[in-house]
């Protein structure tokens, strides 16, 4: 069974466990499901309500944008788990003379791009659905807005863990320039989602006083 498929028992039971997945890149990915999911609840309830005629088709290119991204981060919690597995298996490979070391070193630094690919997409996708949830804010009924404002502290939550989770990859990364492209990206998404997140949040808290 993937993961995804898992009851919320099941996989809170599997996650506390020793074995190896899912660990954080999932738990991220999952949380920026989760906000993605709040953010298609409120278009859902506000589209069509009378302080929101005319902007139906604004909820409904929210409502799909959002559901995309919840499926390809729930598609990225059962990614990261099979992505792992490569570098897992790599650091158990042998050792003891040069050649092996030298073949060793040349499946790790594969396998530590593979494991980094997952949670580089979840920072790529929780910015998206961030941005998505700072147009929602101004097209939410003041009834459901304190969604909007769960949804961006679970997606805030969920964009720093999952940075953390391409930092822990790249810090044994020897390709130089891989490395400084990737935190450039990473850390601009990262503080420019962070940012937002804030200030939707502080306009919810205004809205409901």
């Amino acid at each position: 069974m993937v993961l995804t498929e898992k009851s919320c028992a099941e996989f809170a039971e599997k996650l506390a466990s020793k074995e190896p997945v899912p660990g954080g890149g999932g738990v991220a990915a999952l949380a920026g499901a989760l906000g993605a999911a709040l953010g298609t609840m409120v278009a859902n309830y506000s589209i069509g309500k009378k302080a929101f005629l005319g902007m139906e088709d604004k909820h409904k290119e929210i409502i799909d944008k959002t559901t995309a991204l919840r499926e390809k981060m729930l598609g990225l919690v059962d990614e990261d788990a099979e992505n792992f597995e490569p570098l897992s298996k790599a650091y158990g490979m042998p050792s003891s003379t040069d050649a092996e070391k030298e073949e060793k070193e040349k499946v790790l630094q594969a396998a530590l791009k593979v494991a980094a690919k997952g949670p580089i997409e979840m920072v790529e996708c929780i910015y998206d659905v961030i941005k998505l949830h700072e147009e929602l804010v101004d097209l939410s009924t003041k009834l459901i807005i304190s969604d909007v404002g769960c949804g961006v502290q679970m997606l805030k939550a969920a964009i720093y863990s999952a940075s953390l989770n391409v930092t822990v990859n790249l810090n044994s990364i020897k390709d130089e320039v891989y490395v400084e492209e990737t935190k450039e990206k990473v850390t601009r998404l990262v503080s420019e989602g962070g940012k937002i997140c804030d200030e939707v949040f502080d306009k919810v808290v205004a809205v409901l006083g």
